[in-house]
Parts: structure tokens; C-alpha cells; sequence
């Protein structure tokens, strides 16, 4: 176990992540957010691939790269070479979870599978991140999020009806892969405290990408072919969606009858299709779309965005305007909550860092290291971890190991 931080559920929990671009590192910062010591091995050249992707943030760093390793440490270790397996075999020691997300057999290869590194550590928690389950036939093909957007059925799902399939806007199946795989890590990490027993945990981005399509793929069951896709708008609820008023969109969620009837009276002013017998249910509302969301999309068109929010709001019906990304970044909300910070940086002298989104006893987890350089850690951690002298590490670098 790692060195206590009081007050975080994960304190004295050590995490070497192995993993590079996203599912991978997203389940090592939900663990270092939790208080855990990651520690992010990388190669010393280049590091991760996401440090190359997107704008630059000082020499290392992208921000691509810093919104998936805030709280850890980033060590350089030249894998391909047998000092540097040994030495992640030595760190493995030391650790309580490894994360995983090489080609399928790519670690074994090296020593560093999980029979190798349950054999230098009994009660390890090993999660392997892949494409595809590690137990079938595509077990060795490479896992890419636009991919499985694509096999699982999402893309499908995703946009208008009268337009092409479409990604979601950013890479949800290995975002939500590194949110399962966290939980998963979660679970054994509890399991262990009763048993003693380490377990090796496997995730594959395809069954993760199935499992977002949640209400639609049962839907999907139900129906035997696909759903209608509706864009901003819902299935099931009618209105329920993303409306032009005069000035702007806004989000209108009309949840139930009472809603509607207040809408129709309050908001938009139709006492008319209030009494409408056709409107006067959700069913009713769904079966008459086609002749009741022409009247409302009019009725919304003439009046200011200002105006309606405020009707809708004394309404009591669920709204919202449609920010922009920086407006909501930059929004008193956004900023009341601390959800964006300004971290100190070498080289740009500080850069924006998103924070954890989990608040315990009424105190949000903090930003504790902000994204690492590339290799900011290693002599600290392998001088600390291991013992390695200056001298020793010299000769590591000197070699190219480090």
C-alpha cells in the first residue's frame, strides 16, 4: 500500500497504469481522483500517443493528454528493453492495481502479463482493457472507439432521422470502458479487504459500447429492427427536446400531463391545445406528433428565449438554454462549482485543468497534480519505490532504459 493522503477514499492504494490513451488512463484518474498513487508508465520518448494529439499545452503536454491524466505521475520506462521489465516488474511489487490496454498477448510477451506479475505479486488486481473479449476469436484485433461506435449499434441511434449515422461528439465508448473498468476495480479492490485475493479484470470497449445503448437496444429487441432515430428530440416524450425561440435554442422537457397542461396555458399561451383531446395524454401527444410539435415550434419561434425561460421556470417544467462549450466552461455555474481549474505549469506557467466531478461530505475531490510532463516522477519514484541511486538512474538514461 502506498503512503496514506487522510481524507481520500483511496488513500494508501498504489496504481500502476501501463495504459495509454483513453478507456485505460480514464480508469487510472478516476482512481487517482479517489485519493489512489498512480504512477503512468510511458516511453521516454515519445510517451503517450495523446500527448501528440490536439493543441499543445507547454513542450510534453496536450489537452488532449491532460484531460485524462490529472493526480498521477508520469515514469519513463523503455519496455522493449529487459532492464526496463524489470523494472515494472519491481514497481508491480509495490502496487495494489495495474491497468492494461496493449494488443492482446503484447504484455505477456514482455514478462509483464498477469500470470507474470501475480507471481511477483500474490494479490494483485489486473485490469486488461481490449477491443474485444479476450476469450473469442477477436480477441487479438485492436479496439477503436469510432469503430465500436460503429459495430455496437450507436452511430445508429445517434442524429436525425433523414441524415447519416453519427459519432457521438466525443469518445463515449472509451470514456464509459474507463468509468466500467474503474467500478470494476472498485469491486476487487472491496473484495480483497474480506479475502485477500487479488483477480484479473477484463474489459473489452465492444461490450461496453453495447451496454450504452441501454433503453434503445432493449427497445431495439422488443421491435426486431431499429428504433426511429429524433435527433434533439425524445421517443417517447412529446415535447421533449431542443426548440428555436426568437432569439436562440433552448431545452424544453415536458415530463408529464400536468407539465403539458401548464405549457400549453402558461407558457406558450394555447389554451386551445390544452383541451385538445387528441394532446391530453403522453401516448396521445407521441400517436399526434406529426400535428401538435408544428403549432409549438411556431408558438416558441415568437417569443424570446428570456421570456420562456422564465414561463417555463414558474411553470415548473425543466429547461435550459444551449450554451456553447466555452460559454458553459466559462458559465457562473461552471465556475460557482469549481469545476474548472487553473493548474501552475513549467513551461506555460498554468494551464486549465478539468476537475473530478464527485463531491464527498460536501467537498469536491481535488486536482492534487495536475497532468504530468513526460517523466516528470521517474527519478523520484524509482529512487523512493526502489531504491535506485542518481548514479544508477544516470546509468539507465545513459542506456536509454529511462
Amino acid at each position: 500500500m502506498a503512503q496514506l493522503n487522510s481524507g481520500l477514499p483511496l488513500a494508501g492504494v498504489r496504481v500502476l497504469d501501463l495504459s495509454r490513451v483513453l478507456a485505460g488512463p480514464w480508469c487510472g484518474m478516476v482512481l487517482g481522483d479517489f485519493g489512489a498513487e498512480v504512477i503512468k508508465v510511458e516511453h521516454p520518448g515519445r510517451g503517450d500517443d495523446t500527448r501528440d494529439w490536439g493543441l499543445r499545452v507547454g513542450q510534453t503536454e496536450t489537452a488532449y493528454f491532460n484531460s485524462v491524466n490529472r493526480n498521477k505521475r508520469s515514469v519513463t520506462v523503455d519496455l522493449q528493453t529487459p532492464e526496463g521489465q524489470q523494472i515494472v516488474r519491481d514497481l508491480a511489487a509495490q502496487c495494489d492495481v495495474v491497468i492494461q490496454n496493449f494488443k492482446f498477448g503484447g504484455l505477456d510477451k514482455l514478462g509483464l502479463g498477469y500470470e507474470q506479475i501475480k507471481a511477483v505479486k500474490p494479490d494483485i488486481i489486473y485490469c486488461s482493457i481490449s477491443g474485444y473479449d479476450r476469450s473469442g476469436p477477436e480477441a487479438a484485433r485492436p479496439g477503436y472507439d469510432l469503430v465500436v461506435q460503429g459495430e455496437a449499434g450507436l452511430m445508429a441511434l445517434n442524429g436525425e432521422a433523414d441524415q447519416p449515422p453519427l459519432k457521438f461528439g466525443v469518445a463515449a465508448v472509451d470514456m464509459f470502458t474507463g468509468m466500467y473498468s474503474a467500478q470494476a476495480v472498485l469491486a476487487a479492490l472491496f473484495e480483497r479487504q474480506r479475502t485477500g485475493q487479488g483477480r484479473h479484470i477484463e474489459m473489452a470497449l465492444f461490450d461496453c459500447g453495447l451496454m450504452i445503448t441501454a433503453y434503445y437496444g432493449l427497445e431495439a429487441m422488443l421491435m426486431q429492427k431499429d428504433p426511429p432515430r429524433y435527433g434533439n428530440a425524445h421517443p417517447s416524450i412529446v415535447p421533449y427536446g431542443v426548440f428555436d425561440a426568437a432569439d436562440g435554442p433552448v431545452v424544453i422537457t415536458v415530463g408529464n400531463n400536468a407539465q403539458f397542461e401548464r405549457f400549453a396555458r402558461e407558457v406558450i399561451e394555447r389554451p386551445d391545445i390544452a383541451d385538445d383531446e387528441r394532446f391530453k395524454t403522453n401516448l396521445g401527444r407521441g400517436s399526434n406528433r406529426d400535428a401538435l410539435v408544428p403549432e409549438i415550434l411556431r408558438e416558441l419561434k415568437r417569443r424570446p428565449r428570456k421570456l420562456l425561460l422564465e414561463r417555463l421556470a414558474a411553470a415548473g417544467i425543466p429547461c435550459g438554454e444551449v450554451l456553447g462549450l466555452h460559454e458553459a466552461l466559462t458559465s457562473e455555474r461552471a465556475v460557482r462549482g469549481g469545476l474548472v481549474t487553473e493548474q501552475p505549469h513549467p513551461v506555460a506557467g498554468s494551464t486549465h485543468v478539468l476537475a473530478p466531478p464527485y463531491r464527498l461530505d460536501g467537498e469536491r475531490l481535488p486536482v492534487r497534480r495536475a497532468p504530468p510532463t513526460l517523466g516528470e516522477g521517474t527519478r523520484e519514484v524509482l529512487g523512493d519505490l526502489l531504491g535506485y541511486t542518481p548514479e544508477q538512474l544516470a546509468g539507465l538514461k545513459a542506456r536509454g532504459v529511462l
